[in-house]
């Protein structure tokens, strides 16, 4: 059954399993945003909830990806070769794959936010979805890039979504700078080994902006060719 719908959807389009599975890591990482609420609120519940939504959401973009390498033809008769679509491919998955390990680090111990910290990490999180669903505009472009066989004015267009991923994503950098720096303030106050897995937090999450970006490189240096 699995085999003859993709084998179906690539017959209709090649890039649709790609956007399918883009979608999948959206909705991975949007959850993020819920599951961060119910951690800064103190929630064990509701995080504990989410953060399950997001290990089963993760596992369904890899299943995805699996399933798309494996049916993927090896000619795609088309302008864009087969190996631009698995690194493509490859760089979305690692997206979910941030959320999930964000969302494990933070429950697995139990972290908990300094108060002065938590609008703007919550801040950071939204800024990160925001770049994973740019990410994916610019996927959902593929379909009527191939249509117009790369033409300029719809390469013009995805070069304009790219270029406000890469903003967003300078964004997220300036945010992290921001909470290290109120991290700093904080570390004579709290305990040496929650300031160590704070940062890595800050960091990782932050790391969730910068592989939504390398899908759009990836986008960029296909539109180059």
């Amino acid at each position: 059954m699995t085999g003859s719908y993709l084998s179906g959807i690539f017959g209709s389009s090649p890039v649709r399993p790609l956007q399918e599975h883009m979608e999948k890591v959206v909705s991975c990482v949007s959850e993020l945003i819920p599951f961060t609420d119910a951690v800064l609120a103190g929630d064990e519940q509701s995080r504990s909830r989410h953060h399950q939504n997001i290990i089963a959401m993760e596992k369904e973009a890899d299943t995805l990806k699996k399933e798309l390498r494996l049916q993927l033809p090896s000619s795609l008769f088309m302008p864009i070769d087969r190996r631009d679509v698995l690194e493509v491919l490859t760089m979305q998955d690692l997206v979910a794959g941030g959320a999930r390990d964000v969302a494990g680090l933070i429950s697995g111990r139990n972290m908990r936010f300094p108060e002065s910290m938590s609008s703007n990490y919550m801040a950071l999180v939204q800024r990160c979805n925001d770049a994973c669903a740019q990410a994916y505009i610019a996927i959902k472009e593929l379909d009527e890039l191939i249509e117009t066989g790369f033409g300029k004015t719809e390469r013009e267009r995805v070069g304009g979504l790219l270029h406000e991923l890469d903003e967003i994503e300078q964004d997220t950098d300036e945010q992290q700078v921001v909470l290290r720096h109120e991290l700093f303030k904080l570390e004579d106050e709290l305990h040496p080994v929650n300031v160590m897995f704070l940062y890595k937090i800050i960091d990782n999450t932050g790391g969730i902006a910068d592989r939504a970006q390398r899908v759009g490189s990836r986008l960029q240096l296909m539109l180059a060719r």
